[in-house]
């Protein structure tokens, strides 16, 4: 009588996604507070940290609280994590949450120190959408949590609204008027409606007397009168 076969041992998950030995023990499973005061900044650590970043993190942790722990050796010394510790330690907070990694060797060490920075910098953007969803945050005021600077946000042109069409104007009053339109790109749109916007700004609102009340159309004329006086 043929006998039934054993059930096939699944493989370990881990395996199928291709994680070495030392991978399997995710240092995320086990999240700790520890005070700052044992926590060892590394002294390989290449990446520099601005006031103006650490304000930044500093602003984002007290908007969404800590949402990130600090990644650390079993001697507490910091792998990932050195702007949250420093934004930490302006906000007068003593304990921050924490991730052991457990059985890294100094070179893994040194290599995730570097990688855990410069794997997010090789993402890129849809400007198109990101524009659109600064511009929806901007309108709420949260523009300043996103970490973009007010120049970065200028140059992008968020919080510049669409640039205005003709003015609406009775029957016999358009001839001295002319309506241009140019193709642009949306990096070189953003560098003329930030533009506009400026002159608009440094310019104010057409007087009674101006021929022109345009408020966009008197900025563009503006710029380029002073590129031509150049």
């Amino acid at each position: 009588m043929q006998q039934p076969s054993e059930k096939a041992v699944s493989p370990d998950k881990n395996r199928h996604f291709g994680l070495s030995e030392i991978a399997q023990n995710w240092p995320a499973d086990q999240v700790s507070r520890c005070p700052i005061r044992e926590l060892v900044p590394n002294a390989r650590n290449a990446r520099l940290h601005s006031e103006e970043q650490i304000e930044q993190i500093a602003a984002s942790i007290s908007e969404w609280g800590w949402t990130i722990p600090v990644l650390v050796d079993e001697a507490g010394t910091i792998i990932a994590g050195h702007g949250r510790v420093l934004a930490a330690e302006q906000m007068g907070i003593d304990q921050v949450p924490t991730m052991v990694a457990r059985g890294w060797s100094d070179e893994q060490k040194r290599a995730y120190l570097i990688a855990d920075n410069k794997l997010t910098e090789n993402g890129q953007w849809d400007r198109a959408l990101l524009r659109i969803e600064l511009n929806d945050l901007a309108r709420l005021g949260l523009d300043s949590l996103t970490g973009f600077s007010e120049t970065e946000l200028r140059e992008m042109g968020v919080g510049v609204e669409a640039l205005g069409g003709m003015p609406v104007l009775a029957d016999g009053e358009r001839s001295p008027f002319q309506q241009m339109t140019f193709i642009l790109h949306e990096t070189q749109a953003e560098t003329v409606s930030t533009a506009i916007e400026r002159a608009s700004q440094a310019l104010g609102p057409p007087s009674e007397a101006s021929e022109n009340k345009s408020r966009n159309g008197n900025a563009l004329a503006e710029i380029c009168r002073a590129y031509l006086a150049q």
